[in-house]
């Protein structure tokens, strides 16, 4: 059981337990809730896009920092030479229930 959905401008595939990284939420919200869901996979492997109402939820582990990417502009002949960094902040989000035509699909707990 997986879902495609959308977040943040990009598709994830996700399964009930699985942690994704998203980029940052604002604000201090414990769950997030992705209402644009764009396909679902059912029994016997057959995977289509929702007809009802389709959810997915998940909950925020943690706040987090990618790995710095260097940008560096160099004009040769002209002793021209730039170099910038940057950090991309995420939102880590454990998939906790994917909900789809009166079905609901949730990850065990976790201690």
């Amino acid at each position: 059981m997986y879902a495609v959905i959308r977040a943040g401008g990009k598709q994830y595939r996700v399964a009930p337990g699985d942690v994704i990284r998203v980029e940052k939420l604002g604000g201090d919200q414990k769950q997030v809730e992705f209402g644009d869901v764009l396909a679902v996979s059912g029994n016997a492997g057959e995977i289509g896009k929702p007809q009802g109402e389709a959810r997915v939820v998940g909950q925020v582990v943690d706040q987090v920092k990618g790995d710095k990417v260097l940008v560096f502009h160099y004009k040769r002949k002209k002793q021209y030479k730039k170099l910038n960094g940057h950090r991309q902040q995420y939102t880590a989000v454990r998939i906790t229930e994917i909900a789809f035509d009166g079905q609901s699909f949730k990850a065990p707990e976790k201690k």
